[in-house]
């Protein structure tokens, strides 16, 4: 659907779905941090939608934009991460866990809230009017799964990793959050070898068509 728009069209369509999913999701990372003592990010002014506060120039622009222009149609990013101080919360493994699910989390609503805009667009019989509504909630929906499937992988320090940790046994838990070292180099030999794609392929499939349907696509 998406390789019928120009590179500008595409960059139009996919901009602000990548930069509210990458805010938001950074937001609720803070805001559950917040519920369960730790300040930190609401002091340093973090809990805002305000994108300018989360912006990181390698993870949401420049990953993305070439992601965008080289038609991969593979698409993902990240923000500048929240700061979390577990020293404030009183039962930290539960916390920390908590904190790292609600990132994924919130995406799944937001890739709820695109399907529904999307929906509103194909009711819409104006084409000026439909067509944008729809292919801003198919992007919406794509990049929002994409980073929670993404992010519940449990490799270190992927949120996925944070919410094994909360149910292994201490000792386990230490033990592996000691991959954290590697974790991104992990990433970048599953993303050279496309073994990330491969990974995600059919569970992204099969959560673009159930979302799809929800929009009535």
């Amino acid at each position: 659907m998406m390789d019928e728009l120009t590179l500008i069209q595409r960059i139009v369509v996919w901009i602000l779905p990548v930069v509210f999913a990458i805010t938001v999701y950074e937001v609720a990372h803070g805001w559950m941090a917040k519920r369960y003592g730790d300040k930190t990010a609401d002091q340093l002014g973090r809990l805002t939608l305000n994108p300018l506060k989360h912006i990181d120039p390698v993870g949401t622009i420049i990953i993305p934009g070439l992601l965008l222009i080289t038609f991969t149609g593979f698409i993902f990013g990240w923000a500048k991460p929240v700061p979390v101080d577990a020293r404030n919360f009183k039962n930290p493994k539960k916390a920390m866990m908590m904190v790292a699910l609600a990132g994924p989390v919130s995406n799944l609503l937001m890739a709820v809230g695109w399907a529904l805009l999307a929906r509103v667009g194909v009711t819409i019989e104006l084409e000026f009017i439909s067509m944008p509504l729809i292919y801003s909630g198919v992007a919406g929906i794509t990049i929002n799964l994409v980073l929670a499937l993404i992010n519940l992988l449990p490799i270190p320090p992927l949120d996925g990793s944070r919410i094994l940790s909360g149910v292994l046994p201490d000792y386990w838990a230490w033990r592996f959050n000691q991959l954290e070292r590697w974790g991104f180099l992990i990433l970048l030999v599953l993303l050279a070898t496309n073994a990330l794609g491969a990974i995600l392929g059919y569970p992204l499939y099969y959560a673009q068509q159930l979302f799809f349907s929800l929009a009535g696509l």
